[in-house]
């Protein structure tokens, strides 16, 4: 119980962690991409209109350049002079007029012209190729193709990308250690104290013991000498309850603190077999049992634990169940698990109860005060038998049915 709760916690913390780790990173990395992005597209825009042909050609009009309006231009920071333009000049008939092409060791001209034809027949005005951002526009009298080389903004974002990742990651495993030292931190004094409530319940249950069997043998023998008497009477019906309580706390104690013996047990018979007894218990109560058991079910487990986790769900849906109604037990197989339910009518459990009913001496009416010798301690046995064989409870309510539900691993 308390090394899934360290887990939750463990993964509760990382989650978060991982979680604000990859928010700021993402909007981080997602602005910076947007505003180089804008910030490029501006520079090469302006490239572009900036650009006239080095000789005029015979039938174009001039260039012009692109009027001031005043704003800051980008060809006036270091960010733009500090850049790679290359520009290809095409006219209408498909003739290359000029390659401007400072730096032909990283991409020749040839290399350029090729791809700017590609370009120029293609719908894309903006665009990246080839780590080259390029801009299509039209320069009244021939098309003009400007690239803008972006490998070294690529390759430093990769290498930034990359060790963010690195140091994220070994961040990442720190704090992962970091919580599981919290965890256990978290959940210590917790653990403590329920080890301290099961090691009281034993001891209260074994201190209890020898007077409740003392009492019990003295009300023997006052009865033989004083006959019948109302006072005798409820002393011994009394210490019969306490020694039943008693008992259900030695037994609780008892499955959680001791490792039991497990073997290959032919579940399908198991129940069937204990079914057998509560056909009568249900008769007397105006109930009919009905029994729906698949059979060759394998597990492995103690067997008289695991009768007893059928006798207690029997024995709570037949005290539970509506008069003249039926008890339904079903044993399936599904997958790698043996299902067993228990259902019968009754009045649904409110949500709020539903994980509260395994716990110990809860009962869902408190007006109950165990009268009936049952003090909230069986399906909390049930569900510590059934945790220990590495399966699950639980409770469901629907229809006006209720139907405890207990899954097992097969073999």
């Amino acid at each position: 119980m308390f090394k899934k709760t360290r887990i939750k916690i463990v993964a509760s913390i990382m989650s978060i962690l991982v979680l604000l780790w990859a928010g700021t990173l993402g909007v981080i990395y997602a602005s910076s991409y947007f505003e180089l992005s804008e910030r490029n597209k501006r520079m090469i825009m302006e490239h572009a209109d900036m650009y006239v042909l080095s000789k005029p050609v015979d039938g174009l009009p001039p260039d012009l350049h692109m009027k001031d309006n005043g704003k800051p231009k980008f060809s006036d920071t270091p960010m733009f002079q500090l850049s790679t333009f290359y520009t290809v000049a095409i006219s209408y008939d498909g003739d290359i007029l000029e390659i401007k092409n400072n730096q032909p060791t990283l991409h020749t001209d040839e290399e350029l012209k090729n791809l700017s034809f590609s370009i120029a027949q293609g719908s894309k005005t903006l665009g990246t190729e080839n780590s080259l951002l390029f801009y299509k526009t039209d320069k009244n009298g021939y098309t003009l193709v400007t690239f803008m080389d972006n490998t070294i903004i690529h390759e430093s974002a990769t290498t930034l990308f990359r060790y963010t990742l690195i140091f994220g990651c070994a961040a990442m495993i720190i704090f992962f250690f970091l919580a599981v030292f919290l965890a256990r931190k978290i959940v210590s004094p917790l653990e403590e104290s329920y080890k301290k409530q099961k090691q009281f319940i034993s001891d209260a249950g074994h201190e209890l013991k020898t007077p409740v069997s003392v009492v019990s043998a003295s009300a023997e023998l006052l009865s033989r000498e004083i006959g019948d008497n109302q006072w005798l009477a409820n002393i011994q019906y009394e210490n019969e309850r306490m020694g039943l309580l008693v008992g259900q706390m030695l037994e609780l104690a008892r499955t959680e603190n001791v490792l039991s013996q497990k073997e290959r047990i032919d579940f399908s018979r198991l129940v069937n077999g204990e079914a057998l007894p509560f056909e009568g218990v249900a008769f007397e109560q105006g109930l009919s049992l009905q029994c729906d058991i698949e059979p060759g079910i394998i597990i492995e487990g103690n067997s008289p634990q695991l009768k007893q986790v059928v006798s207690i769900l029997l024995d709570n849906a037949i005290r539970h169940g509506t008069e003249k109604s039926e008890v339904r037990l079903i044993l399936k197989k599904e997958r790698n698990s043996a299902r067993l339910s228990v259902i019968n009518a009754g009045d649904e459990i409110p949500p709020e109860q539903r994980t509260q009913i395994f716990e110990r001496f809860y009962r869902a009416d408190p007006a109950r005060n165990g009268e009936d010798k049952h003090f909230g301690l069986g399906l909390a046995i049930a569900k510590t038998i059934i945790t220990a064989h590495k399966g699950r409870i639980e409770v469901l309510c629907y229809d006006g049915l209720v139907e405890f539900k207990a899954e097992l691993p097969t073999v």
